[in-house]
């Protein structure tokens, strides 16, 4: 049966368009293509030892998971030396709302993006 494979993109809206790839770009190392004003992230390029997976989830609309955010979406970056990444942001003045926190899956952080998206910083590793 034909059906959904996995996730082809994430798209969303911003007040400053070219401010926030800046932002994702020089913070996060997001490659922003500049013709494009977009970034194509290619699996065999992450360094976890998974052959990587994309989780989808959709949650209650009164959740508190997206808090301080008040965006109906969270992303999940999937990001090498999470600990190295929270001090730099923490060196440019990026608060760390939570994290790391070690789960069996790996360590998670969260951050808010400049336009208030709440984001989930997750550094994988193979359950055992």
């Amino acid at each position: 049966m034909a059906g959904v494979t996995g996730i082809g993109g994430v798209f969303f809206k911003a007040r400053d368009p070219e401010m926030l790839n800046q932002w994702y770009q020089e913070h996060l190392g997001l490659p922003v293509h500049p013709e494009w004003g977009c970034a194509i992230l290619h699996w065999e390029k992450d360094p976890a030892a998974s052959t990587g997976a994309t989780v989808w989830k959709v949650d209650k609309q009164d959740t508190d998971w997206f808090a301080p955010s008040q965006s109906n979406f969270m992303i999940n970056y999937r990001v090498s030396d999470l600990k190295a990444l929270l001090a730099r942001l923490s060196e440019s003045g990026i608060p760390v709302l939570k994290g790391p926190d070690e789960e069996f899956n790996g360590l998670f952080a969260w951050i808010l993006d400049p336009e208030g998206n709440k984001l989930e910083l997750w550094e994988p590793k193979e359950p055992g």
